[in-house]
């Protein structure tokens, strides 16, 4: 079974983690930026924050033979902090790096105005980049927040096909259907999605157009969801044409719109900038 997680915060992992997945099956990821639980008070934590994504995780994953990717963005709920806004500003230098797949996550949180102007503008920057977007639609209130999201989209310049709709559920997934997005599952032990509802929406809504991730991020989640999600789809009666449908090549034909997907193996270099993921020793 071979797996591109689509959706995962490896920053938040340990190096066990990358050991674990990739002895499941995964080959690839795809790390979005996010929020990190503790509000950043400038511009100048998020840039660091990118560059991290772009070179540090990269030389973590590279170690156990996982090619790496991420997307970048403001985040909803900070988009609702003045003095982290100036990221809009400096994306663009950013969005050009070869390792950046799409816009994201972008989206909504508490549905803001100041959310609305947000997702407006790097839905904008996704078009000048040639990027597709991940969109975060909102924890509370979802079929609300999933028809803003909608509005904003019809009013931007990207198709919908450049689109996955992440974080749905149930409630949400026919709607997100209807709009010509790609569809996004995120499974967490406790909350939103676990592996036998995914099997009931796949059963219903077929597996073309999904993107099931782990999202894996510093709360309570388990990077080994995707493989979950697998076994259950076989234990279920899906082939095994269909699993890697939905674990290998829905997300290399979502992230390779943007032109830049490098799925070869990627050769792990001694150190990063002076550093290795080795303890003791010389």
């Amino acid at each position: 079974m071979r797996i591109f997680d689509p959706h995962i915060h490896m920053t938040s992992r340990t190096t066990d983690d990358y050991e674990a997945m990739h002895a499941a099956g995964v080959r690839a990821v795809v790390e979005p930026s996010f929020w990190l639980g503790q509000p950043r008070t400038s511009p100048a934590s998020f840039f660091d924050y990118f560059d991290s994504l772009l070179g540090w995780e990269p030389f973590r994953a590279a170690q156990y033979s996982i090619a790496h990717h991420c997307t970048l963005a403001l985040n909803p709920k900070e988009a609702n902090d003045p003095r982290c806004t100036p990221v809009l500003e400096a994306l663009p230098r950013y969005l050009v790096k070869d390792p950046v797949v799409a816009v994201g996550e972008i989206g909504y949180d508490s549905m803001t105005p100041a959310e609305d102007t947000a997702l407006a503008a790097q839905l904008q920057l996704a078009v000048d980049h040639g990027l597709p977007a991940l969109v975060h639609t909102p924890h509370r209130d979802k079929a609300a927040g999933l028809r803003r999201t909608l509005d904003v989209l019809r009013e931007s310049d990207l198709p919908p096909d450049h689109v996955v709709l992440d974080h749905l559920n149930e409630t949400t997934v026919g709607a997100a259907t209807d709009s010509g997005c790609w569809l996004g599952f995120s499974l967490y032990p406790d909350t939103k999605m676990d592996p036998d509802r995914m099997v009931r929406i796949l059963r219903l809504h077929g597996t073309g157009r999904v993107l099931v991730n782990s999202a894996a991020d510093w709360g309570r989640s388990d990077p080994l969801q995707t493989r979950r999600v697998g076994e259950t789809m076989l234990a279920a009666g899906f082939t095994e044409d269909d699993v890697d449908q939905v674990l290998w090549r829905n997300p290399v034909e979502f992230y390779g719109l943007s032109g830049r997907l490098d799925l070869s193996t990627p050769s792990p270099g001694a150190l990063h900038e002076g550093n290795s993921i080795l303890r003791g020793g010389e």
